[in-house]
């Protein structure tokens, strides 16, 4: 890619605030603990990779989801660590976990909880469902009913759960991770455009190589690695990270830069439908926390080019035609990173 700037875009992305992208503002972050967080983030990563053998990529995915407040959608085909994944996250952070076996006959009531008639005190009291933890892993979400899956969608947007019109907050951190098997679809629901939407990341683990594969069987075989894993942080240092992530610098150029990627997507002849400004939030966010992976203060069009894959591709919708071409969403927007210009400028955030 050849580094080019539009002046006239730099121009207007001075009017775009972070709060139009996400919510928060841009300052200087000299009170920001930048070398604590990246080794709190370095224990963590450490950990998890006791369990993943060999997936380093993986890991770093996973906590740039973590940091962005997002939630994780795992699919690949069975054996690959996909639930060790989401159990070795949780385990790593002190933090209240619950897992999920979606099945066709899940009711909604299932995941967020009921209200339930109490005849001492003549009043309905509302028993809490697994979806109130910090870390949610729902195992083969695709195979539980639309119905059932919608039950997530409040809970993933708005961090509450509304039962009977009362609505209850989540903790903080919450984080979905869900995972779904591609290979077989006897008896699963495809997950709609807008569940979709509410996952910030979407990856699949792969098989190891012969190297990591080796290193699994030798350590693995005698113990599960899970039930010795031991926590590396709590929930509390969790939340101080999530707050400090989006004081992360983000200049007016790479911002500009994150929304061109995402309207580039609406503009493709291959696309029924592009990526939503939901996605231009993700993008953002996500780019921050990898920025905060690094090891750096402020974001730069790297990080961006770093997530944006697994952030965008899997809410794009192709055509028919697309389909037939053998296209996905991953190769489209590999060729929007091509095709976009990128900031030659950041600025860094003034000492």
């Amino acid at each position: 890619m050849t580094p080019e700037t539009n002046s006239a875009n730099s121009a207007a992305s001075t009017t775009v605030g972070d709060g139009a992208v996400d919510g928060s503002t841009t300052t200087a972050l000299d009170d920001i603990p930048i070398q604590w967080m990246h080794d709190t983030l370095r224990r963590i990563s450490t950990n998890v990779e006791n369990v993943l053998v060999g997936k380093p990529e993986v890991v770093r995915l996973a906590m740039v989801t973590l940091l962005a407040r997002g939630h994780l959608l795992v699919e690949d085909v069975p054996g690959v660590g996909k639930t060790s994944l989401a159990k070795a996250l949780a385990r790593s952070v002190d933090c209240t976990a619950s897992r999920i076996q979606f099945t066709p006959d899940l009711l909604p009531s299932d995941v967020t909880g009921v209200s339930i008639y109490n005849r001492g005190s003549e009043t309905f009291e509302f028993r809490e469902g697994p979806v109130f933890a910090n870390i949610v892993v729902g195992d083969e979400i695709n195979r539980a009913s639309p119905k059932t899956q919608s039950a997530l969608l409040e809970c993933m947007e708005e961090n509450q759960v509304t039962v009977d019109g009362h609505s209850y907050g989540l903790e903080v951190p919450f984080m979905v991770i869900a995972t779904q098997n591609p290979v077989e679809l006897e008896g699963t629901y495809a997950l709609p455009e807008a569940q979709r939407d509410r996952f910030t990341c979407k990856i699949s683990i792969g098989y190891p190589d012969p190297t990591a594969e080796l290193a699994m069987v030798d350590e693995h075989a005698g113990t599960d690695p899970l039930e010795e894993l031991e926590p590396v942080t709590d929930a509390a240092e969790v939340a101080e990270l999530l707050t400090a992530v989006r004081r992360i610098h983000i200049a007016p150029e790479v911002r500009r830069y994150a929304i061109d990627l995402v309207a580039g997507t609406r503009d493709l002849s291959e696309l029924r439908l592009g990526a939503s400004p939901r996605a231009t939030l993700q993008l953002v966010r996500a780019a921050r926390a990898q920025a905060a992976m690094a090891g750096r203060e402020f974001v730069v069009p790297d990080d961006v080019q770093a997530v944006a894959v697994p952030v965008l591709a899997h809410r794009l919708v192709l055509s028919g035609e697309a389909r037939a071409a053998r296209r996905s969403g991953a190769d489209l927007v590999e060729r929007l990173l091509q095709r976009v210009p990128v900031p030659n400028r950041t600025d860094q955030p003034r000492r």
